[in-house]
């Protein structure tokens, strides 16, 4: 009987912690924060064959054929996830069009152009420049 007691007191503890931790850790905020037009103009310069359409930033891919069309998609899994911001893509046989916003900024943030800049450096592994 001692030791039921014992593993329940340490199950108590270890809720109790846990249940502490849920509330110590505030969960990470979308950046709310739009760029301005000069901030997105900025930018952009440093990432060759992005452009601006309204409120999204975006890219058109080229590659050898469709297995390498949709391996690149595949490439964007992870940092997308890590980033916690995924882009909105468009497959057409050889060509992918990324496109980034933050919806919750309403336009475009920081976010979309780290996320841009990492997607870059995922290209030339596969990128057909014919």
């Amino acid at each position: 009987m001692f030791n039921n007691l014992k593993q329940i007191k340490i199950k108590l503890l270890i809720l109790a912690i846990a249940i502490n931790l849920c509330f110590a850790i505030q969960p990470l905020k979308a950046e709310k924060i739009t760029l301005t037009q000069s901030e997105i103009e900025q930018q952009i310069k440093n990432l060759p064959q992005w452009q601006q359409q309204n409120k999204t930033i975006t890219r058109t891919f080229k590659f050898k054929n469709f297995v390498e069309a949709i391996a690149f998609v595949n490439q964007l899994v992870e940092p997308a996830e890590a980033a916690a911001h995924h882009p909105d893509l468009a497959i057409s046989y050889n060509k992918v069009t990324v496109s980034l916003t933050t919806e919750d900024a309403g336009g475009i943030s920081q976010k979309d152009f780290d996320l841009a800049k990492t997607i870059s450096q995922l290209v030339p592994l596969r990128e057909n420049n014919k």
